[in-house]
């Protein structure tokens, strides 16, 4: 079967149900977690604002629209390269020049769920990737690799963030899981949580692996996502795209996956 069969066929699938598509995004709006860095490192992401336009008003009796105040990195969102220091050399390391060829790709989906729920700062390391690899198949260059945690149930800004006197309690990934994924050849690492490392990620050698590793390696990372227990192990695919924001370190996105029913 050619190219241009195999997409004709997946239109038709599109079309017809056999493929649908799940949203793996949060809803972005004034109640969306932020994360928060330490006053004295940086400057604090502003909460999401939604300002009115004209709502069919004095304003605008015709039509309806917002302007808003955000984050590049806020709700679901990509990382680019070039929001890490160690990508910031890359020319194609902004959300205006990177290869789009690259944002739509098979997804690999470990689940790490039960461990997740059981102790929120579970660490998620090579020896685990390899043993889901046993079960589910190799990870392939090019491919995406998400961690599901289910942290997108977590109701409210305080469950979500999960912090207290020593710092935000959430899931992800060792310093050794993204060296292995990185030796895969894959194109990113998405995570449930509010950011692609995990909460005590600070601590390690070196600091929030999944930051400095990925784009380091000119690859890419994608933060709260959600739905992902609507994803087979293997054999969806992953449509991560950000804005075409002028520079942009990262821009929020609405993610989506193809899942074929059955």
């Amino acid at each position: 079967m050619g190219s241009v069969e195999i997409v004709r066929d997946l239109g038709a699938m599109l079309l017809s149900g056999q493929v649908e598509v799940v949203d793996c995004t949060g809803v972005l709006g004034p109640d969306t977690p932020i994360i928060q860095l330490p006053p004295d490192f940086a400057k604090p992401t502003p909460k999401v604002e939604i300002n009115k336009i004209s709502e069919y008003d004095e304003d605008g009796p015709f039509f309806a629209w917002n302007w808003m105040v955000l984050g590049e990195h806020s709700g679901t969102h990509f990382d680019a390269p070039h929001h890490w220091i160690t990508g910031k050399d890359y020319p194609d390391g902004f959300t205006d020049t990177l290869d789009v060829q690259r944002l739509v790709a098979p997804v690999n989906v470990i689940d790490c769920s039960a461990q997740c729920n059981a102790d929120p700062d579970f660490l998620l390391d090579a020896a685990g990737v390899k043993a889901w690899e046993s079960e589910h198949g190799e990870i392939n260059a090019g491919e995406w690799v998400v961690m599901r945690s289910d942290w997108d149930s977590r109701v409210g800004e305080a469950e979500f963030l999960n912090t207290d006197d020593t710092g935000p309690h959430s899931p992800g990934p060792t310093v050794d899981c993204i060296e292995y994924l990185l030796s895969r050849g894959i194109v990113g690492w998405g995570t449930q949580c509010i950011g692609t490392d995990a909460g005590q990620a600070g601590g390690m050698d070196p600091p929030y692996p999944a930051h400095n590793l990925l784009h380091k390696n000119n690859c890419f990372g994608l933060a709260s996502l959600a739905n992902l227990g609507r994803l087979p192990a293997k054999g969806a695919i992953l449509i991560a795209t950000p804005l075409k924001i002028e520079h942009g370190t990262g821009s929020p996105i609405r993610a989506l996956a193809l899942v074929p029913k059955g």
